[in-house]
């Protein structure tokens, strides 16, 4: 029976010598049996680099190489120009699908600023910011389609462009709805057919 007790302790201090007391804190790191690639060897910007002949890790993009995901053929799609101009009309489906994303993406990204109507009338207007630009206005209706994605892509003045926050696609799909909005602001009877004129009686 002695024995069984002696192996038992052993067999406790072994487990607490492996395993370490329940709730204790060390700045030593766990026993890894297996440590599955968890620590590699890598750069950190802006550090030293023995490898490449400069000293620097970072890297400018190699001459001639498109970063995955930024190149399109449509050069209207990608940039709202045709050459140097920029261009008119929807280079994606014009449908209630897009309209619907166009209005879901603006009331995230854009209505803060230029309210839901489009006519400037927000919460940053209420907080002082009374540069916001009014989208109903008639200088930026006659802008062009192309105009319209090259401010949201872009950016003007005081607003930032969200190329980084919203896709190709996504940007038009804004464009799309903010012309919703201007011609629902600006519309008069003439807009209408005249079977929709006589059913409203104008």
């Amino acid at each position: 029976m002695r024995y069984v007790y002696l192996v038992s302790i052993v067999g406790v201090i072994g487990l607490i010598a492996l395993l370490g007391p329940r709730g204790s804190v060390t700045t030593r790191p766990p026993i890894e049996v297996f440590p599955d690639m968890d620590r590699m060897p890598k750069y950190h910007p802006q550090a030293k680099s023995a490898f490449f002949a400069d000293g620097r890790t970072d890297r400018l993009p190699v001459e001639g190489t498109i970063a995955r995901g930024t190149y399109y053929e449509d050069e209207y799609f990608a940039t709202g120009k045709n050459g140097e101009a920029f261009g008119k009309g929807f280079p994606i489906d014009v449908d209630n699908d897009a309209m619907a994303r166009g209005e879901d993406r603006y009331n995230i990204y854009c209505s803060v600023c230029h309210g839901a109507a489009g006519d400037g009338d927000s919460m940053t207007k209420k907080y002082g910011m009374l540069t916001v630009a009014n989208l109903v206005d008639q200088r930026l209706v006659d802008y062009t389609d192309g105009q319209l994605y090259d401010v949201v892509k872009n950016g003007k003045g005081l607003m930032l462009g969200y190329a980084d926050r919203l896709s190709v696609e996504d940007r038009w799909n804004v464009v799309l709805y903010v012309r919703a909005l201007q011609r629902a602001a600006n519309g008069t009877k003439d807009d209408l057919t005249p079977a929709k004129r006589e059913e409203l009686g104008l």
